[in-house]
């Protein structure tokens, strides 16, 4: 995993990430930061297609990002399937709609394990689960 492209203006142990699970009908949001560690569930964002970007547009606002997170789905096995093509096109339109480094982290059970927590909002859970792993492979 490569910070090159994060901003090097801010210290790394300030910088701050916004992480996405995305799903066609809805896309769970966390934000966290590289000196805690952890991630807050944000909530989803209820929206199809690129009626999903300005509610997210709002969030880069609110939390102004040093990089953004987003979850890769994959079969057990490690193999693509549809939903990875998707999760890719999401973070391929959010680098070119909002201008900021985009990190992809394998997805794997993160609803799964979002689930076993019984939380209010299981796509933000997961959220919080996709950038707390990404943060703890951070250097």
């Amino acid at each position: 995993m490569n910070l090159a492209a994060v901003p090097d203006d801010v210290p790394a142990h300030f910088q701050t990430f916004l992480a996405f699970d995305f799903g066609l009908k809805r896309t769970g949001v966390a934000v966290g930061t590289r000196m805690l560690r952890s991630a807050t569930p944000q909530g989803s964002v209820r929206a199809e297609g690129d009626a999903r970007f300005p509610p997210i547009g709002e969030r880069i606002r609110e939390w102004q990002p040093d990089a953004l997170v987003v979850g890769v789905p994959r079969h057990p096995d490690g193999a693509p399937h549809e939903n990875t093509q998707r999760a890719q096109k999401f973070a391929r339109q959010l680098r070119g709609r909002f201008g900021l480094p985009v990190y992809e982290v394998d997805e794997r059970y993160s609803t799964t394990e979002a689930a076993a927590g019984a939380p209010r909002d299981i796509d933000a859970a997961s959220a919080c689960i996709i950038l707390e792993q990404f943060l703890r492979n951070l250097p």
